[in-house]
């Protein structure tokens, strides 16, 4: 398993041999990508690791074929340039959608967890009030409304941070799980918006050609 220090100076790894050609193939890491390897401390260029520089060295082309544009994925397939663009922009749509979702839910969990302890704030005595407003915040408080708020700003939490990875093509588990929560009926926030998108990001996840561009 290798580690490597990405284009943007972020770490990335451990990973397979087999992911690095993958990477290599898509552009994403060459000779010069720093790597350190299993056990090692120090860092070196790709091309200075002997059993890794054979990745790095130009692929003689078989007669009459054609040289591949980019990166083999994992299942064998090729993904020419324009194919890995539009991938990324097919993730944009539905990245922002479920950003969108989970700002709603924020603000819809917020809301609610305030009611909640306005109504304990309350207590019994505004259950036998005559104000239609503090009646209403007294018999609707309770333990059970705010555990749920809580919940409510988890998920929209976790929503809002997958979203976020999903539209700078990071932690495509991440991205999934964010699509799976919006579409949970009682715990995605705003249900009848993120049902929808929910099944659009996990539509474009699941594309082999989206999935090859995640980090």
């Amino acid at each position: 398993m290798y580690k490597i220090i990405g284009a943007d100076g972020l770490e990335y790894g451990p990973v397979p041999v087999e992911q690095l050609a993958q990477w290599v193939g898509e552009g994403r890491v060459n000779g010069q990508t720093l790597v350190q390897g299993p056990g090692a401390t120090d860092w070196k260029p790709l091309s200075d690791i002997p059993e890794l520089a054979a990745l790095a060295a130009p692929a003689a082309p078989a007669a009459g074929a054609a040289m591949p544009a980019a990166g083999a994925l994992s299942e064998g397939l090729v993904v020419p340039p324009k194919h890995a663009e539009d991938g990324a922009r097919q993730v944009q749509g539905p990245a922002i959608g479920l950003l969108v979702t989970a700002v709603l839910g924020l603000a819809s969990a917020l809301g609610s967890l305030g009611f909640q302890t306005l109504g304990i704030a309350f207590g019994a005595q505004g259950r036998h009030s005559r104000e239609p407003l503090q009646h209403l915040l007294s018999i609707s408080a309770g333990g059970l409304g705010i555990v749920q708020a809580l919940i409510q700003l988890a998920v929209a939490g976790v929503i809002f941070y997958g979203a976020l990875k999903m539209m700078k093509l990071r932690n495509h588990q991440l991205a999934m799980v964010a699509a799976i929560l919006a579409m949970v009926p009682c715990v995605s926030p705003c249900c009848f918006v993120g049902l929808p998108i929910g099944i659009w990001a996990l539509v474009v996840l699941l594309k082999p050609e989206v999935k090859a561009l995640f980090f």
